[in-house]
């Protein structure tokens, strides 16, 4: 009974997280702004909650990228933005790990559902950090999908790292923030990145999956840690 409240529990923040990321209201440049004087000298601290928090939910990520840039100037911005999005990586990840670990794992002995687990969980560092470089894969579901996987924490917010640097940085030096227009140059580097991050995947998806990466153990997880 205990859990079976914890898997409830766990479906219900990510369904209201969802809700909320359909219904909030995102703020204009011009409101981010008038927040951050506001906050004065600790605006760098409350734009770091705010961020991670809500591109958790998961609110565009890019907004808040432009926004950091805005609002922090480059160097800080860079920093403050790959902070939180390393936070946020790591809530959705963990929002979504008891119901992994109580439900998608009880599907592993389907065929289809186990090839797919593998294929992210020995993909390790590598599987990560491609797929966070193709700028259509949204962050937060992501997240929420190798938090239901096997892969363990350490290589996922490895290759999230990685991954995320590129894009965050691009977004931050290049984005226009006050127009919400996108630059020629940084549509350039969206599709280099797309690029590198497709041949990334395609080499974990034609990679033979270990006998090991398709091992269930008892309680879920993968028999051994996936490569990285």
């Amino acid at each position: 009974m205990r859990d079976r409240t914890r898997l409830l529990v766990a479906l219900g923040v990510l369904i209201a997280c969802v809700v909320l990321a359909f219904t909030a209201p995102i703020p204009s440049p011009t409101e981010v702004r008038e927040m951050a004087v506001a906050a004065g000298p600790a605006a760098p601290l409350v734009f770091f909650c705010v961020y991670a928090v809500c591109v958790a939910l998961p609110l565009p990520r890019t907004a808040f990228n432009l926004a950091s840039g805005l609002l922090l100037g480059n160097v800080l911005g860079i920093g403050v933005a790959l902070a939180a999005t390393m936070a946020s990586g790591a809530l959705g990840y963990a929002l979504a790990r008891p119901v992994g670990t109580r439900l998608f794992h009880r599907h592993l002995d389907h065929d289809a559902v186990r090839a797919v687990d593998a294929k992210l969980t020995g993909g390790g560092v590598l599987g990560v950090a491609s797929l966070r470089l193709i700028p259509v894969i949204p962050f937060a579901p992501m997240s929420y999908c190798c938090g239901l996987s096997s892969i363990p924490l350490r290589p996922y917010l490895l290759g999230t790292a990685l991954g995320s640097v590129p894009g965050t940085a691009a977004v931050v030096v290049l984005g226009d923030a006050l127009t919400g227009q996108t630059p020629p140059t940084l549509i350039a580097c969206y599709a280099a990145f797309a690029l590198i991050g497709g041949v990334g995947v395609y080499r974990i998806v034609r990679r033979p999956a270990s006998p090991a990466a398709m091992r269930v153990t008892p309680d879920g997880l993968t028999a051994t840690r996936p490569s990285e």
